[in-house]
Formats: structure tokens, sequence, C-alpha cells
């Protein structure tokens, strides 16, 4: 049976406007502490249950800024000029031992259309885009993948690779959700607590203002303040995170990348 937990927050006051593609190397984890939900969140043990992270290390200084070579069908080459922020550096604070971490260090989520992120450790990267339009998204990442949320922490652009009829469908003056974590294939003991995390351009989140819906299998949660989440009560095997983007009015944000769904994958 579905259930839906609302989440009530005060919202935050941010407003948003060759490396390997490999994902963070040497990830480790152990088990991470929250406070169990309360009885208004409907949660119990057995069930699924999200939980803010908080107490992270924040960049308020950080920026990375994107330049793109001409884009190519075969491949496009990005470069990032990263300041107040140390790539390959291990971002100090209680999470990094706890949650899913990466021994690279800090570095950047390369997202290509609200696909698949990759992590890249040094200032530059190079994607095969394809012929047609793209929007491409870049920000500053924790070393255990929390993205850095503040005005400057992140580029995005539209690029269009060869002779493409149209415009591209993505207004990026407009809000804009896109997903980050969690992805891919965890470890018994790292999928005991999952980090949901996305990132907002153009909007934030707020109990009378935008929210996030995410159905987590079956599991439905309202989220109304932009901050990473622990996810508590999977077991072994397929999980389906949906995210859906929504106004102050309840109705779901007109985007292409809205919403968005991915599996991951929890091993034995």
């Amino acid at each position: 049976m579905k259930r839906m937990i609302a989440l009530f927050c005060i919202g935050t006051s941010l407003m948003f406007g060759c490396s390997s593609d490999e994902e963070a190397p040497g990830e480790q984890s152990g088990n991470i502490e929250f406070s169990e939900p309360s009885d208004e969140m409907g949660a119990t043990p057995a069930e699924i249950s999200i939980v803010p992270i908080s107490n992270s290390v924040e960049f308020p200084e950080a920026t990375i800024a994107m330049s793109t070579s001409e884009a190519d069908a075969d491949s496009t080459a990005f470069a990032f000029n990263v300041e107040g922020y140390e790539l390959g550096a291990q971002t100090e604070g209680p999470h990094k031992d706890l949650l899913a971490n990466s021994a690279g260090g800090q570095h950047i989520h390369l997202i290509v259309d609200n696909g698949p992120y990759s992590a890249h450790y040094k200032p530059m990267a190079t994607k095969m885009l394809g012929e047609g339009h793209h929007t491409v998204l870049a920000f500053l990442s924790r070393s255990y993948h929390e993205s850095v949320k503040n005005a400057a922490s992140f580029a995005v652009e539209n690029i269009t690779v060869g002779e493409v009829a149209g415009e591209n469908p993505a207004d990026l003056s407009a809000p804009h959700m896109f997903y980050s974590r969690p992805k891919g294939t965890y470890s018994k003991v790292d999928g005991e607590n999952l980090m949901l995390d996305f990132f907002l351009v153009n909007c934030d989140l707020a109990p009378d203002g935008y929210t996030v819906k995410a159905t987590i299998n079956e599991s439905e949660f309202v989220i109304d303040k932009w901050t990473p989440y622990v996810i508590n009560g999977l077991t072994p095997g397929t999980t389906t995170v949906t995210l859906e983007l929504f106004d102050a009015n309840g109705v779901s944000v007109a985007s292409p990348f809205n919403p968005v769904t991915r599996e991951v994958t929890i091993e034995e």
C-alpha cells in the first residue's frame, strides 16, 4: 500500500538561478546512525523511511564555471574552472566514513540530459553527446557524493550537436530538477543507508512553494526542504526511485527532465 509522508521543514533561501567517467573509485562506508522517524512521519523501522542529512561541511565560496570545445558527435571536451573547492580532497565531517565515500575525494558530477552522472576528479572531461539538442549540468560534489548547493556551485548549458531543427526543449530560465543519487549497484552494507540527492535550478523548496515527491518502490514522500536524505529500510534486490518536481499549486513542473525514474541494485 502506498503511503504519503509530508516532511514539514523550513525552506532554505537558496535560489539558483581528460578524466575518467568511472564511478567514484574505492567507495567505502559503514553503518550510519540517524534518529528514528517520528510517529508523525508515519514510518516504522520495518518500513522504508527517509531521514534528512545534516551537519555537512558547507562550501559557501565554492564556484565552478564550464566551457566546451566545439560540440562534436564523436567527442566534446569540457573544461572546468573551480575556485574555493579542492578537487581530490576528502570532505571532512561525520559523513565521509559513514556513507558511500570516494577514495578519489571531492569531484564534479557531470550530467547530460538528466542521465546518470559521471564523476570527474580533475577539471576536465570528454563526452560523446551524439547529434541533437543536449543539456549539460556540472556541479561540485563532496567526496561522499552530496552536491554542494549554492548559487555558484554549478554550471548548466544547452549544447546542440550537428544540424538539428528546432530549439532546445530545455528553457534554462525555467525551474528544473536533476537526479543525482542513488545510482548503480551498492553492497548490502551501503544499501542500509542510501543517500537521496538531487539538484535544483531556478527554484527552491518550501512547504508553500515547490516540492519534490519521491516514490521509492511503493512508498511516497513529499520533500519540502532541499537537503540530502538517507533512505532506510531497503532490502537486497532492485529498488526503483522516482522524483517529480511540483509547483506551489501542486502541478507537475513542465520540464524535459521531470519526472525521472531510476533503478538501483542492492547486493545480497
